[in-house]
C-alpha cells in the first residue's frame, strides 16, 4: 500500500537554517542598499536549487547582488559576458589538439563552475543561448559525442535588459523554461538612493567586497537545500499550486501557458520562502508571493491584451483572485 509523505507533517527544526539565512541577509545588506524582494528571491532560488533570471535596466545592482551572493558561497565562481559575436565554444568548451600525445583533449570552459554569473545574457544569439538547453536541464554537456558532468552545486544566475533595448534578443521559450525563477528588479527609492550615496561616499564597492567573506560551504548548501525539500506542505495546498499553473493553460488573455515543469517550481520556491521567513511548512500566502516570479517568463499574453496594456503579471493577478484561497 502506498502512502502520501506529504500527509503527515513531520517535524523539521529549521532554526539553524533561518541563523544561516540571517546571516546571509546581513552580509548581503553591507554592501546592497533596499532591493529586499530581490534578495529574498535569490536566496530562495538558492536553496530550492535553481537557476535565476534577473531582468531590470542598467545600473540597479543585478550584477553586483549576483556576484555578492556567489562570494558568500565557498565554491567555484564564474562570469561570463554575453556578446553577440560568443559562441557556443566559448562558454561550453572544446576539444584541443595535443601534439605530445597526437590526442585531443577536452578544454572545458567558463560554465565548468558552481556559481555562474551570465551577464547580460539576452544579448548573445540564438546558437549560443541553445548551447546552454543541456547544461542547464541536465547539469552536463556534450562535445564530439562525450559527455562531460557538472559537479555539484551548479547554479546559473543571468542578468538581462529589458527586451526594448538596443542589442538584444528575445530568449528562446525553451531557455526561460529552465530558469526556475524570473526576478524583475525596479528603480530603488528616494530614500534608498540616498542612502546608496551615502555609502558610496565611505567606501568603494570593490572595498566592500573585499570584506565579504564566505559563510556557507557546499555541503551546508547541499543540507539546506536536503532540509527545504523536506519541509511540510498541506495536500491542498498542493492543489492549490496545480490549479495555478492550470488556469494559465486556459485563460483567454495568454496563448501559452506554463508547464508541470512551473508547478514543480513553485512548489520548490514556496517551501523555500517558508523557510525564509521562519516557517517548517508551507502557507497560501508563500505560493501567492512566489508566483509571478516563478510563472512571469513562462507565459505568453495574447496580442490583444498586450494592445490594452497588459501583462503577464496582472494575468497572473486575475488568475489568482479567481481561485478560492485554501485555508
Amino acid at each position: 500500500m502506498e502512502t502520501n509523505e506529504t500527509s503527515t507533517p513531520q517535524h523539521i527544526d529549521t532554526n539553524p537554517l533561518a541563523a544561516l539565512i540571517e546571516n546571509v541577509q546581513s552580509q548581503v545588506g553591507k554592501v546592497i542598499v533596499g532591493q529586499h524582494d530581490m534578495v529574498e528571491l535569490l536566496i530562495a532560488g538558492l536553496l530550492a536549487d535553481g537557476h535565476i533570471l534577473i531582468e531590470g535596466v542598467p545600473g540597479v545592482a543585478k550584477t553586483l547582488t549576483a556576484r555578492l551572493l556567489a562570494k558568500l558561497i565557498d565554491a567555484q565562481f564564474s562570469r561570463i559576458q554575453f556578446t553577440p559575436d560568443l559562441m557556443p565554444s566559448d562558454v561550453l568548451g572544446t576539444n584541443v589538439f595535443n601534439p605530445q600525445t597526437a590526442t585531443f583533449q577536452f578544454k572545458a570552459g567558463p560554465i565548468f563552475s558552481n556559481i555562474v554569473l551570465i551577464d547580460e545574457i539576452n544579448r548573445a544569439p540564438a546558437k549560443t543561448q541553445a548551447a546552454l538547453f543541456e547544461v542547464m536541464e541536465e547539469r552536463q554537456i556534450t562535445v564530439d559525442g562525450t559527455t562531460h558532468k557538472l559537479a555539484a552545486p551548479f547554479m546559473v544566475i543571468g542578468t538581462q535588459n529589458p527586451i526594448e533595448h538596443e542589442g538584444t534578443y528575445r530568449l528562446p521559450e525553451a531557455q526561460l523554461d529552465r530558469f526556475m525563477m524570473k526576478i524583475v528588479v525596479h528603480y530603488p527609492s528616494l530614500e534608498e538612493e540616498i542612502k546608496i550615496l551615502e555609502r558610496h561616499n565611505q567606501a568603494a564597492i570593490n572595498e566592500m567586497l573585499e570584506n565579504i567573506q564566505p559563510i556557507i560551504s557546499s555541503q551546508v548548501l547541499q543540507n539546506a537545500r536536503q532540509q527545504v525539500s523536506a519541509i511540510y506542505i498541506e495536500p491542498k495546498l498542493l492543489e492549490f499550486i496545480a490549479k495555478i499553473v492550470w488556469e494559465t493553460r486556459n485563460d483567454k488573455s495568454l496563448y501559452i501557458g506554463a508547464s508541470p515543469r512551473a508547478s514543480i517550481a513553485l512548489l520548490r520556491v514556496a517551501k523555500a520562502i517558508g523557510v525564509i521567513r521562519g516557517r517548517n511548512f508551507v502557507i497560501p500566502e508563500d505560493i501567492i508571493y512566489a508566483a509571478p516570479t516563478v510563472l512571469r517568463h513562462r507565459i505568453s499574453i495574447t496580442p490583444e491584451k498586450e494592445m490594452e496594456g497588459g501583462t503577464t503579471d496582472d494575468v497572473l493577478k486575475e488568475i489568482i483572485a479567481r481561485i478560492e484561497i485554501p485555508r
